[in-house]
């Protein structure tokens, strides 16, 4: 999660919320991991705990966490999340969203597909303004992976790769390769033709990640997490996830 440094962004039940402060971002970013004690978070931030009072107190008025009482011990309570990580701010590039924007201009853009070539257009815009959407396309990606999941039949995590080769192959999504499988590691290729557009900045391997996890989550029932353990680089060669089991 963002470090504090630059504004991140929550969407909550009440709409969207930014928050700059380093401590309250910083106690988000812990509780992602489940209910946590006051002491815990305390001990975590390093702060003082009248400190830590007034930030939990600011961040559940803003309807961003919520107290309850602990289950194990009825004189203590834990805090939960209830908003969702969805984007920082980020210095703007504009020198990517233009090249794909006169990409999207040439006659060479059906040779590259057009629709495909719109939705990276999508993602270096957000960029080009500031945004960085990563967190916000993994957890999309999460639910498109739920939905592609109703088209897989097997139950296995083998099975469940091959399957999802075939219909990457089939739809013209991409590929991948199986590295390892215990635990699952994987390397990501030409991820909805990253590799054929001829723009140095590529912004879908967090996508990619979430729709993994979308599928696992679903055909497994069990929470795990798509690692990503090396981003591409510029030439897109292949992005590498290992999954870990919660």
């Amino acid at each position: 999660m963002n470090n504090g440094d630059n504004t991140a962004i929550f969407s909550t039940d009440i709409g969207v919320i930014a928050l700059n402060g380093s401590v309250k971002i910083k106690i988000l970013d812990f509780l992602k991991t489940g209910c946590k004690s006051f002491d815990e978070i305390v001990q975590h931030t390093g702060k003082a705990k009248s400190t830590i009072s007034v930030h939990l107190n600011d961040l559940k008025s803003q309807n961003l966490l919520e107290e309850t009482i602990d289950s194990n011990d009825k004189r203590k309570k834990v805090y939960f999340l209830r908003c969702q990580y969805v984007a920082c701010s980020q210095e703007p590039g504009m020198k990517q969203y233009n090249e794909m924007l006169d990409l999207i201009a040439s006659p060479e853009v059906h040779s590259f597909g057009c629709l495909k070539c719109l939705f990276h257009a999508v993602q270096y815009g957000f960029r080009a303004h500031g945004v960085n959407c990563d967190p916000i396309m993994r957890k999309i990606g999460h639910d498109v992976g739920t939905s592609l999941s109703r088209n897989i039949v097997s139950q296995e995590p083998g099975d469940i790769l091959q399957e999802m080769l075939n219909f990457w192959e089939k739809n013209d999504i991409g590929s991948f390769t199986i590295l390892e499988k215990d635990p699952i590691k994987l390397a990501v290729h030409n991820f909805f033709d990253c590799r054929s557009i001829p723009i140095k900045e590529k912004t879908l391997c967090s996508f990619a990640q979430g729709v993994f996890e979308g599928v696992f989550r679903a055909k497994m029932g069990g929470e795990c997490v798509m690692q990503m353990i090396g981003k591409c680089d510029d030439t897109c060669d292949s992005c590498f996830f290992q999954m870990i089991k919660l």
